[in-house]
């Protein structure tokens, strides 16, 4: 049987597929199809020519004359209908396409007709469901049965099949009506009324799917009993009419009841409410509540109405805040998803997230995801709509609750069973900072679990990167990152905010898909010794956990590859550079010019895309959404931020420091050194950058890296940055002497990274200082930032992550994994003679200045003397 086609076919461009004009009586027909009309029923040109006003037909593929050759076609429809037929009639006048209502060579069918239907929601059994009697026994259709003795009767004969799926009203950017929504395309059992009120309501939204024909000699070659033989033809494309189905406008999962009731009758779930009611010392009944109430606390409630309608007050959302929604290698997606349960998994930078990616893949033609959401956001109003949306809502925190515990993996794993998508951030939160945070493993764990213990449908992780210009959380996260505590959320908070996020332009959003994740891939990196069998809940394999790690490292590391750079990115990458945060516009221009150099000569990867404007475009866009001042002065105009705008730069400069790691680097070598080798600074390049990828998600290993710095490099002395003085060891490079343009425009590429070495030089001062077998781990993240906060207060003002815990935790994590330090048998950190050689190469990137200011103020633990013995009175 030939290959099925893609399933997620990407929409045609403007004026060809389904945009082509339907044929009119005016306009000449193709070849094929005037050869077609003669044998045509009278009847058939009556029915079309009252249907034409009201049927509007996109067409996948664009052309399906070239899936089959000269041989004979019969179609195949998921069910029969008039208008089924009258539809797939008028498709194949359109495209070229034999004629459905034309007999067969010979008529093996003995119906006049070249297609046949396998009759899904055939009326009988519809009847049968209605009255409550048994449906007829029939496991087949009749037509194909016919079609394959007439083939084994008639060797001459060779018909290939070709599968059309129809979708009536599925498009809904182009929904006319909220009433429309009612009538669009879903699961259910329809009558011949509601057929035709869907057609009245949504027929100019008609999407007709050719997929690639099947051979019935192929499958005669086979040479199974005429019985088996239907039997396994009906039953591929019964599959094949599901998965589109299913890609096109979801899977059929039962109501939330019917589901939370699978959930709650699962011997998983039946064990830990068992166990709930022992600990609470309870009865079953009561325990059994509690997990009720926690399922039906998490449950979607996922209507295609509400989506629809969502879909309608979105887009004029869109077109008013955003200047544009840019979407790149949505095509991988498409090639790679059929077949697969896919795991979306965004970056998170804003509660727009889940709202523009589920809305892109709906007007896409890919039925949105389930979200996971937290249950902060299930508010009155706002949370029963999001949840019809999709979403389904956990608490922050299931530690300490096994029945809450099993109750939520057991509704994933439904979902993932169900063939629902799923969307979620393994982040945890949003980002405050604009860089990826250190990944969660939770919901990972309970993806790979589900997996494991049916492992029928494979799992596709599926990293998308989201980039804004302008965030609608600019001012909270401005607050937060002062030092106020984060609000709660409140429907009246949201409600008072609607008028002014109207009011604002936001700029453009990119959504870039990134390079898919199957789960098989890291399960035969990472779990060779699984045999592919399921495992239990109760089975704890040694590679599990190494695997979920793995998977969250990937993920990350594939979003940072498909990052887009706006305007902004490069404006707060050259801005931020100074102290002032002022430029000279042509110093500003020329700084532009070379970042978007460096990305196109040392490109991060296929998947990186960069804002096509000019470094003048940029700055004129930059004033426009009101991020960048002007101040004019006669000597030239200078262009400036204010003290607040930097921080929420820092934001969008963050997004992107992850593709500018070499080039930094280099620069960072030569702020305080005049000359090196390229020996030196790929040396030295290997042994800081497991820190720099454990921090920034970067994608190669050490020799990838210092693949880079020499190419980097070779930019560095075509732009006149450096210049090559030696051919000695590898070859010695220089800098200018001096303050000139060129040293200028070195400081500030390399300013970004600056102060991620500078907090490697205070871990690594303060753990001095106190000596081995002092501190524990957790005291040296509170002592290191106590020590960056003071370096901050007494330099200029850093960026707001320079004192985060979390960065100096993955430094001390990453010491550890390389061996640098261990901890001893009381849970302290001590260290060897390697530290102290790691610390001196340090000084090659920090001033003596800098470096002397860190050992001052790097504090010592306080350590609390043995208290005296007390006197005893008599």
């Amino acid at each position: 049987m030939p290959s099925q086609p893609n399933l997620f076919e990407a929409d045609p461009p403007a004026g060809q597929g389904g945009d082509r004009p339907p044929t009119g009586p005016d306009r000449d027909p193709p070849p094929r199809v005037s050869a077609m009309r003669s044998g045509r029923p009278w009847w058939a040109t009556l029915a079309g020519r009252v249907l034409q006003p009201w049927i509007g037909l996109k067409i996948e593929p664009q052309a399906p004359p070239e899936l089959v050759d000269p041989r004979p076609v019969c179609y195949v429809l998921e069910d029969y209908g008039l208008s089924n037929a009258l539809i797939l009639d008028r498709a194949c006048r359109e495209t070229g396409m034999p004629s459905p209502l034309r007999p067969l060579p010979g008529d093996p069918l003995g119906r006049k007709r070249a297609y046949v239907a396998l009759s899904r929601r055939n009326a009988s059994a519809a009847l049968a469901l209605a009255t409550g009697q048994p449906p007829p026994k029939k496991t087949h259709s009749e037509s194909l049965a016919r079609l394959l003795e007439a083939h084994r009767e008639d060797p001459a004969l060779d018909v290939q099949l070709v599968p059309v799926s129809i979708f009536v009203g599925r498009s809904p950017d182009k929904a006319s009506g909220w009433f429309s929504v009612l009538f669009s395309e879903n699961w259910a059992i329809v009558g011949r009324f509601r057929r035709l009120l869907a057609i009245l309501l949504n027929g100019r939204d008609t999407l007709v799917q050719f997929a690639g024909p099947v051979s019935i000699r192929d499958l005669l070659a086979e040479d199974l009993p005429p019985e088996r033989s239907v039997r396994k033809l009906s039953r591929l494309l019964r599959t094949h009419f599901n998965r589109l189905r299913e890609a096109v406008i979801g899977p059929d999962l039962s109501t939330r009841r019917l589901l939370i009731d699978k959930v709650l009758s699962s011997a998983q779930v039946k064990e830990a409410i068992a166990d709930q009611a022992r600990r609470d010392s309870s009865s079953p009944e009561e325990a059994w509540k509690k997990a009720h109430a926690m399922a039906y606390e998490i449950a979607a409630d996922y209507s295609h109405p509400v989506v629809r309608s969502a879909s309608f007050l979105l887009t004029s959302v869109w077109n008013r805040i955003y200047r544009g929604v840019l979407v790149h290698h949505l095509d991988s997606l498409k090639a790679a998803a059929p077949g697969h349960e896919v795991i979306y998994v965004p970056s998170h930078r804003s509660h727009m997230d889940y709202l523009l990616l589920s809305y892109l893949l709906y007007t896409k033609g890919i039925v949105p995801p389930h979200i996971v959401a937290g249950i902060n956001l299930n508010l009155p109003v706002i949370g029963p709509i999001l949840r019809r949306g999709g979403a389904f809502f956990i608490r922050r925190s299931i530690r300490g609750s096994a029945l809450y515990s099993a109750v939520l993996a057991e509704y994933v794993a439904q979902l993932i069973a169900g063939g629902y998508s799923i969307e979620y951030f393994i982040e945890g939160g949003r980002s405050r900072t604009g860089r990826l945070l250190q990944p969660k493993g939770g919901m990972i764990s309970m993806t790979l679990r589900a997996y494991l213990r049916q492992p029928s449908r494979p799992v596709l992780f599926q990293p998308v990167y989201i980039g804004y210009e302008k965030l609608m959380e600019g001012s909270s996260y401005l607050d937060e990152l002062s030092g106020k505590p984060k609000e709660k959320e409140s429907i009246w908070a949201l409600l008072w905010s609607i008028p002014k996020v109207l009011r604002q332009n936001y700029g453009q959003v990119v959504v870039n898909f990134g390079e898919p994740i199957p789960l098989a891939d890291l399960l035969a990196e990472h779990a060779a010794e699984w045999d592919g069998k399921p495992l239990t809940d109760e089975d704890k394999p040694d590679w599990l956990s190494h695997t979920v790690d793995a998977a969250a490292e990937r993920i990350q590391v594939n979003i940072n590859r498909a990052a887009d750079v706006n305007p902004i990115n490069l404006l707060a990458m050259a801005l931020l550079s100074t102290p002032k945060h002022t430029m000279a516009e042509a110093d500003l221009l020329a700084q532009i010019a070379l970042s978007k150099t460096l990305l196109a000569e040392v490109p991060y990867s296929d998947r990186v895309t960069v804002t096509p404007h000019s470094p003048r475009e940029i700055v004129a866009h930059g004033e426009e959404i009101g991020v960048l001042r002007r101040i004019a002065h006669p000597l030239g105009d200078v262009l400036s931020v204010g003290d607040d705008d930097a921080v929420l730069l820092s934001y969008f400069r963050n997004n992107v420091l992850h593709l500018f790691t070499a080039s930094a680097w280099i620069a960072c070598c030569f702020q305080h050194n005049r000359r090196m080798s390229r020996d030196t600074l790929k040396r030295l390049g290997r042994s800081v950058y497991p820190f720099l990828q454990g921090e920034l998600f970067l994608a190669w290993d050490e020799d990838g890296f210092a693949a880079r710095i020499d190419r980097t490099l070779d930019v560095f002395v075509r732009e006149g940055l450096l210049q090559q003085v030696s051919d000695d060891d590898g070859g010695i490079l220089a800098r200018n002497a001096g303050q000139s343009d060129e040293v200028f425009r070195l400081r500030a590429i390399g300013h970004p990274l600056q102060q991620a070495f500078e907090r490697y030089y205070i871990a690594i001062s303060v753990l001095a200082k106190n000596g081995p077998g002092t501190l524990g781990a957790g005291e040296l993240e509170s002592l290191c930032q106590l020590a960056a906060q003071r370096l901050s207060l007494l330099y200029a003002p850093a960026a707001p992550e320079f004192f985060d815990k979390s960065l100096f935790r993955g430094f001390i994590q990453k010491l550890r994994e390389l061996g640098l330090v261990r901890l001893d048998q009381n849970s302290k950190l001590v260290f060897d003679q390697r530290l102290e050689t790691w610390a001196r190469d340090a000084k090659i990137i920090l001033g003596r200045e800098l470096r002397h200011t860190i050992e001052k103020i790097s504090p010592e633990a306080v350590r609390s003397e043995e208290p005296a013995p007390q006197a005893v009175a008599d």
